[in-house]
């Protein structure tokens, strides 16, 4: 009966009423327990709501069976295939439709489609080695900044040749976890390549200078990326250099110049179809590298360079030397200059025009070092003299009330020092009119001169004071009662500049 209702609501005329009721009545089948007679009727209506005009009904059904299992399939499909505002909620959520089905709906598509399809969970290898042949930039990134999923090495490369001179999609790549050595070569060649046009473009530099920089900086790039990477992930760069036709004589010397001896070794080893260690060994040995260096195929010119700059790595492999960083690699740099000096001119032209841009390239590497450790000791020596130069912290003065208060705690919470008493000293006879002695009206009638406000916060003062010894649980001792003193000494204790300034105003209330 209640299906029949929503059935008879989805007849409205108002496509509002009608959205509302197929939204109702898709989650009351993907909801509700509903007996096997009402599960075939709410199905039944729900295939039918398809070929409703309104968007805003197959909106509905889309919003209602986007992330359910037990969407009907026909119905997950054909939502998959509606306009792109409702079909991007089904391809980026439903767990319906197959591999096949988001193969499908990729290749037939709009971008909007795709773009939902990359940023789905768990992503298989099919679905995304289709994307990567067929989607533009932006979903590529989403596809790349998507962790979950899953992509293969030649799919990225292939995303990379795509559109790597995207910026965003270079940032996703290099942001994504596990990124292959290859692949950020790749982008980092890229990079050059789009630098290389932009520079070439604006006439800053010539074609063919700009094309020299961009392969001595994809050099750079690929030696950098290897430094720190271990024997295989350095395998596998140079199995992709020599695929795309990257791995040269020029690299590998680049190479051995710059310390770089794993890649050199590993580069050597896959030229010649030998072990990574057995090329190693070799390349230990004078007459063993230039077995190596036939067997790998690299121009016999080179050789005397090659030879002469490992000639300087082993003196200090063995400590003959005990240069290491950019001071060896400019040792070797040398050594190989002087060893294609006896060359032929027309022979040797090329070789000593790029180990000099080598030497120029390790001398700056070099002044780099230094300006960075004299920077740091000078940082190092400023903050010393800073510190040196810092004033000792003053105390600050107490309040004249929290002193006094501190007066009447007990003699173990006293300050050490005693406050000192005054010596006599003897004076000259003063005038009369500053020496006359005082008697005790006139002391009591200095007291009453004193303002009331004062006297109220010294024994407020006092108060919290004896409150606080009392709440920290310190007994605080009654004050011993004062010694009688002379009425003549303590008149004498006052001074005289007070008993004067409170003369005048004792006549005239006297007065």
């Amino acid at each position: 009966m209640i299906i029949r209702q929503f059935l008879a609501w989805t007849q409205h005329s108002s496509a509002g009423r009608r959205a509302e009721a197929a939204s109702a009545l898709a989650r009351a089948y993907l909801h509700g327990n509903l007996g096997p007679e009402a599960a075939w009727e709410a199905k039944t209506a729900i295939l039918a709501l398809l070929d409703d005009p309104s968007p805003l009904v197959r909106r509905a059904l889309a919003e209602a069976c986007a992330g359910s299992e037990r969407t009907p399939r026909p119905v997950a499909v054909a939502l998959a295939s509606d306009q792109p505002e409702i079909a991007c909620l089904i391809l980026s959520r439903s767990p319906i439709l197959t591999d096949a089905d988001l193969v499908d709906a990729a290749a037939m598509g709009c971008e909007g489609a795709r773009a939902a399809i990359a940023g789905r969970h768990h992503l298989s290898y099919a679905v995304a080695g289709a994307l990567a042949e067929i989607a533009g930039p932006e979903t590529l990134a989403l596809l790349a900044a998507n962790t979950t999923a899953q992509i293969t090495t030649g799919r990225l490369l292939r995303m990379v040749e795509r559109h790597g001179a995207d910026a965003t999609l270079r940032e996703a790549l290099l942001a994504r976890p596990g990124l292959p050595l290859e692949v950020r070569h790749a982008v980092a060649a890229g990079l050059a390549r789009s630098l290389t046009g932009f520079v070439t473009g604006c006439g800053w530099l010539s074609a063919e200078r700009g094309e020299r920089l961009s392969r001595e900086a994809n050099e750079r790039a690929v030696l950098d990326i290897c430094a720190d990477a271990g024997p295989g992930a350095v395998a596998r760069v140079v199995r992709h250099l020599r695929a795309t036709g990257q791995l040269n004589a020029g690299l590998i010397l680049r190479a051995v110049l710059s310390g770089a001896m794993g890649f050199a070794e590993t580069a050597m080893a896959d030229l010649a179809g030998l072990e990574a260690a057995r090329a190693g060994d070799l390349m230990r040995e004078a007459r063993g590298f230039s077995a190596l260096h036939r067997r790998a195929g690299l121009p016999e010119i080179l050789l005397p360079a090659f030879a002469a700059a490992l000639d300087a790595w082993r003196e200090s492999t063995t400590g003959a030397s005990t240069l290491a960083g950019a001071a060896l690699s400019r040792r070797m740099i040398e050594r190989a200059l002087t060893a294609c000096e006896t060359m032929p001119y027309a022979e040797a032209q090329g070789i000593m025009a790029l180990l000099t841009r080598y030497e120029v390239e390790a001398a700056r590497e070099e002044a780099r070092d230094f300006t960075r450790a004299m920077a740091g000791k000078a940082a190092a020596e400023e903050a010393a003299r800073a510190e040196a130069a810092m004033p000792e912290p003053v105390p600050e003065a107490l309040p004249q009330h929290a002193a006094a208060a501190r007066l009447e705690l007990p003699e173990a919470e006293a300050p050490a020092a005693a406050p000192a008493v005054p010596e006599t000293v003897a004076e000259e006879p003063a005038p009369e009119a500053a020496t006359a002695s005082l008697d005790l009206a006139e002391l009591d009638a200095i007291l009453d001169m004193l303002p009331d406000a004062l006297l109220d916060s010294f024994h407020a003062e006092r108060m919290r004071a004896l409150e606080a010894a009392a709440a920290a649980g310190i007994a605080i001792a009654p004050a011993p009662a004062p010694e009688p003193v002379p009425e003549a000494a303590a008149l004498d204790t006052i001074p005289e500049a007070l008993v004067a300034s409170y003369r005048p105003e004792r006549l005239r209330l006297a007065a």
